[in-house]
């Protein structure tokens, strides 16, 4: 069953411990609305172009995609967009595999892109995905669609389609899990072998997933902003 849990205990705490914030048809009405709102405010989404940000925000746009497609009645270009390299952080980790960038046909150029993305922290995430957009195209505008807006921002940028603002602490985690990238629907508990991913899926609008909102493990690295 797909859900946000939120969670504010001591790190040790489980995750099977957190709380529910939204459960899957409040995802799924969140990804209507957020369609909506871009058909509204691009006047019918005519040079609309989405791309998701690897992982989870791939699938996400790709499940954005469908939706306004049973909106406006035609397709709409969904691609992905990877910011591996334009990270500022990759001399501080070990290195990271590569992900893939797939850019419509039609390209980005004089188009509005919606960069999709499962949750919005510091910001520099987005800061590498408008580098990396710009070595790209150069579109009309960029704007932001995310399913999970917990502040804390580091950069000044925000959001122009939220699905949940959600207020948390710095010592939380936000975990989004998707069935087409972690093949589970909820976050592995302690004792619980590691995910097999799952082969990319085509155009989705209904796949379950979970969003988990858990305290940082005394071991664990830095989040992914």
């Amino acid at each position: 069953m797909d859900k946000i849990d939120k969670q504010d205990t001591p790190a040790a705490a489980r995750a099977s411990d957190a709380r529910p914030v939204l459960e899957g048809p409040d995802i799924a009405r969140v990804l209507t609305r957020i369609a909506h709102e871009i058909v509204e405010r691009a006047k019918g989404a005519d040079d609309v172009v989405l791309l998701g940000i690897p992982t989870r925000g791939v699938f996400l746009a790709q499940r954005l995609a469908a939706k306004l497609e049973q909106i406006t009645e035609r397709k709409i270009p969904v691609g992905s967009l990877d910011i591996t390299m334009y990270r500022d952080d990759l001399r501080m980790h070990p290195p990271r595999a590569l992900a893939r960038t797939e850019i419509p046909g039609d390209g980005i150029d004089g188009r509005l892109v919606v960069l999709v993305d499962d949750v919005l922290f510091s910001g520099r995430t987005i800061r590498a995905a408008l580098d990396a957009l710009n070595d790209i195209g150069r579109p009309r505008a960029v704007q932001l669609a995310v399913l999970v807006d917990r502040g804390h921002r580091e950069l000044p940028i925000r959001a122009d389609y939220v699905g949940k603002n959600l207020p948390t602490s710095l010592r939380e985690t936000v975990k989004v899990q998707l069935a087409e990238e972690d093949g589970r629907d909820a976050p592995p508990g302690p004792g619980q072998p590691p995910r097999v991913p799952s082969a990319r899926p085509g155009l989705q609008s209904t796949a379950p997933h979970r969003t988990a909102l858990r305290p940082k493990s005394p071991g664990r690295g830095p989040e992914r902003p």
